[in-house]
């Protein structure tokens, strides 16, 4: 019945009475029955005539309203009051967590992406240091009529022979690890969380002050302000990363770290919001 009377005072339109006199129908729906609302000449019939129009107007207006549902229930959907819609409602205010929820697997997934495609450069460092091991092939000789003798192969110890084994199994895991494009995919993952992260971090704000007209300052807003930031810091790193500079990469990969472990800490104090909206809010 809040939602109804709200309704219909905002949307009532005048009603003009006997004579000039003019008022407003939400007025009119609280003027008490019987209460002649104009003057009249004695023994007119001006005043049963205006109190006529008057209870006509209160009976067009709640048949209005009661044969239109989205008015009648618009103030139960709206946590705040209404004043902007539906982006006060339970389906704006869920937005946030259904899809920072899957920033979350996508966070893990750059993650290794990030790594496999870091595997391709320590193999391949390590394939160069293991080479150092073991020793030259002698070249090929020509000897004095043009012929060319087959190069004899380099005598190896044991444990050389173990090395040369090992470099032939990195060298085949590290082709795999090339043909995966890990590093085109964890550009292409990584700047999508990037994008998307801060847009969601600021639309989550921002619903909460509409649904509510405040933040809450606590664990979970502090933690996403702190996400979005070593977002940018991570991002900012790259330029310096592609130029070879590996304490950037160190630094990258230490900022993406703590940023996955507030992330996960974050979704407990997330889901405690989620029950305070289906506890606050109707649809839509």
């Amino acid at each position: 019945m809040n939602a109804m009377a709200t309704t219909i005072n905002l949307r009532a339109a005048p009603v003009r009475l006997a004579g000039k006199a003019t008022v407003r129908r939400s007025a009119s729906l609280r003027r008490p029955a019987g209460r002649v609302v104009a003057k009249a000449a004695p023994g007119s019939s001006e005043p049963a005539k205006s109190e006529s129009s008057v209870e006509t107007g209160r009976l067009a207006l709640l048949a209005t309203v009661a044969s239109n549902p989205v008015l009648f229930g618009a103030q139960e959907a709206f946590a705040k009051g209404g004043e902007f819609g539906i982006f006060e409602g339970r389906t704006m205010a869920l937005i946030h967590p259904l899809f920072l929820g899957g920033l979350w697997f996508a966070t893990v997934y750059a993650g290794y992406l990030g790594l496999q495609w870091r595997k391709v450069r320590t193999v391949g460092e390590e394939i160069s240091e293991l080479k150092k091991e073991i020793p030259a092939a002698v070249p090929a000789a020509v000897t004095a009529n043009g012929e060319v003798e087959a190069a004899a192969a380099p005598s190896m110890t044991a444990a050389q022979v173990e090395t040369k084994k090992k470099i032939d199994e990195l060298t085949a895991e590290r082709k795999e690890l090339i043909a995966g494009n890990y590093k085109e995919k964890h550009n292409n993952w990584g700047s999508l969380l990037l994008a998307f992260g801060v847009t969601l971090a600021v639309e989550g704000g921002m619903n909460t002050y509409l649904r509510t007209g405040k933040l809450f300052p606590g664990p979970h807003l502090y933690a996403g302000m702190a996400i979005t930031c070593l977002w940018a810091m991570a991002a900012g790193l790259v330029p310096e990363m592609q130029r070879g500079n590996q304490k950037a990469r160190d630094l990258h990969i230490a900022l993406n770290c703590v940023n996955l472990a507030l992330f996960t800490w974050q979704i407990p104090t997330g889901l405690e919001i989620v029950g305070k909206v289906f506890q606050f809010t109707s649809w839509p």
